[in-house]
């Protein structure tokens, strides 16, 4: 189980301290050099208090990755397919250096850990992809797309891929103006978009 148990004497507010404690450690040091004891050090408590809590570091980093679920994507509603994409691409380079270094850091180890791997799809990727679909399918039914149209199943592979792959290839983050260019002259034309 990945949630504090019901005998906790943590509260709600400690407990968020706790999993930004997780997180923070992770985007510093990446997962292979994240310990209990790091994060009890960092947030003044015993190892033992987290033990009980979350009996293992995948539990532990898979509860924090649960409680701190964000959607970029879900408020997005221009009016139009271009617009929605372009909103898109800024509300992904708002958070962009943050997110990425979390994916990154856990790369490795969520093709080890079922449990980490379905937290990371749980809170990071099912939700935008989901919202993105939303998004595509109000072009589609605005009919400023076809449906079926051979490019969509690639557009949230295209803005994921280059968050992923800049910092890596260019060792630089992709921002905003990064991404709403990349959208520009890659994702719209691919969509006969303008």
């Amino acid at each position: 189980m990945t949630s504090t148990s019901s005998r906790s004497k943590i509260t709600p507010e400690r407990e968020q301290e706790f999993y930004a404690a997780v997180l923070d450690q992770l985007r510093e040091c990446g997962y292979e050099a994240l310990t209990m004891e790091g994060v009890a050090a960092r947030t003044r408590c015993s190892k033992s208090t987290l033990y009980r809590q979350w009996k293992t570091k995948p539990q532990f980093v898979a509860a924090a990755l649960r409680a701190s679920r964000c959607v970029r994507f879900a408020e997005i509603d221009t009016g139009d397919l271009a617009g929605d994409l372009r909103e898109a691409a800024r509300a992904a380079g708002e958070r962009s250096g943050r997110d990425t270094m979390l994916v990154q850091a856990l790369s490795h180890a969520v093709l080890q850990d079922a449990e980490l791997q379905r937290a990371l799809r749980e809170t990071l990727i099912e939700p935008e992809l989901q919202a993105m679909e939303v998004i595509i399918r109000r072009g589609v039914e605005r009919g400023e797309i076809a449906e079926g149209h051979p490019a969509v199943e690639f557009v949230t592979l295209q803005l994921f891929g280059v968050l992923r792959a800049r910092p890596i290839i260019e060792g630089v983050y992709a921002d905003e103006d990064y991404l709403i260019r990349f959208v520009e002259a890659c994702v719209l034309p691919g969509l006969g978009l303008t």
